[in-house]
């Protein structure tokens, strides 16, 4: 669960996220002495479940900036803390949407109970019915632009479409999609979130992951070796079961080892994507990937071939690569040095500082038919895959 503490008080502030702390450590507090003005950026920003406020906040007429909050994001439950709260301010705070007054000095039990009732009401909540669409991609060597492909297809499905996207970084040991997209380093790893399996939620999910937009966010790789170890095959069936009931779209960046963490995330996607190139070491590997993806028992539609940095008039044509590999290649992401390099380099999505390119505009290509697929009916590989899918 993550919440927002707002007082100009320090020593109540501290009070309060010792008393939420004390209860359960993993519940995420951020504290503000005064974000009373910038509540509507920093709720679209951090996506809290709650936002608990001293009263001194609110006086003279400010109740106007809550009930704004309440409006635009129904699913934030405001907590104020007020000394002597009159009647009528009571009724107000009530019609602004706030959905508890508490009294001070604070009680560590009525807080308690108050946060409690929100957190069983945040698990009742949960969709057990909403499945997100899995899309797994996999380099079949390194260098293969897997890891680029899979951010700025994720970045791309949700900035084009409604859609709730989820980035997860799944390559143990080589790991860094967070920084095709951003350039923060994060606070939180698939390390950290197993090892608290036991305890993930919703709210442990959404604290633990990186956002870059308000419908797209990013759980990194472990930052190291070591901490990778933490991560068993059990605790991705966890993750994957949550995060597909909590997003429309699931990306996985697979890395390119196959090991038993991989192959249990892989045994959850609806699509494989194998990424490419044009020469004969890409080709081999590949056919080994298709061979053991044959082993595995996954069906043939299940598999797609993604050739990068095509150019046409090579020696080796898009012909040779699929008479090689028996099958079709689905997408060619054509070469396109200059623009990839320079998102690459700067950890921006392609898509925000070449709207044009032809590697942009193939990707954008690949997410509309994603998208369009699971909204009206269609024949075709990806029908059958997606036609269950209810993103809106």
């Amino acid at each position: 669960m993550k919440i927002i503490v707002i007082s100009p008080n320090k020593v109540l502030r501290e009070e309060i996220v010792h008393s939420l702390k004390s209860v359960d450590a993993t519940r995420y507090s951020l504290v503000f002495d005064d974000g009373l003005n910038d509540l509507g950026h920093i709720t679209e920003g951090q996506h809290p479940d709650m936002i608990i406020i001293d009263g001194l906040c609110v006086e003279s007429g400010r109740l106007s900036i809550l009930e704004h909050i309440c409006l635009r994001y129904p699913d934030v439950s405001i907590i104020i803390l007020s000394e002597n709260a009159s009647s009528e301010f009571l009724m107000a705070a009530m019609r602004s949407g706030v959905k508890d007054v508490l009294s001070l000095p604070l009680q560590a039990g009525d807080l308690q109970a108050s946060v409690d009732r929100l957190d069983i009401k945040l698990k009742q909540a949960i969709p057990n019915h909403k499945k997100g669409k899995v899309i797994a991609f996999v380099g079949s060597k390194g260098g293969s632009g897997a890891t680029f492909l899979a951010c700025n297809l994720a970045y791309i499905l949700a900035e084009t479409s409604k859609a709730k996207v989820a980035l997860l970084d799944l390559n143990l040991q080589f790991g860094d999609a967070v920084l095709f997209v951003n350039d923060h380093v994060p606070s939180n790893t698939l390390a950290d979130v197993a090892k608290n399996i036991r305890r993930l939620d919703a709210s442990l999910l959404s604290s633990s992951m990186v956002n870059i937009l308000p419908n797209f966010s990013v759980l990194a790789a472990p930052e190291d070796a070591e901490s990778a170890q933490d991560v068993k095959p059990e605790h991705i069936d966890a993750l994957l079961k949550l995060t597909t009931s909590q997003y429309d779209f699931v990306v996985m960046d697979i890395g390119r080892t196959l090991n038993a963490t991989g192959v249990k995330a892989l045994d959850h996607a609806d699509i494989i994507f194998i990424v490419l190139q044009e020469t004969l070491p890409f080709i081999r590997d590949s056919k080994r990937l298709l061979h053991a993806f044959h082993s595995l028992g996954y069906a043939k539609e299940k598999v797609k071939i993604v050739l990068n940095r095509h150019e046409k008039g090579g020696d080796i044509r898009l012909t040779d690569v699929e008479i090689a590999l028996g099958m079709k290649v689905f997408k060619t992401i054509p070469n396109s040095y200059q623009a990839v390099s320079a998102s690459v380099n700067q950890g921006v999505p392609i898509m925000e500082i070449a709207k044009n390119d032809a590697v942009t505009k193939a990707l954008q290509e690949v997410a509309q038919d994603l998208v369009e697929v699971s909204k009206t009916k269609k024949s075709g590989w990806l029908d059958s895959l997606l036609h269950h899918a209810s993103l809106f």
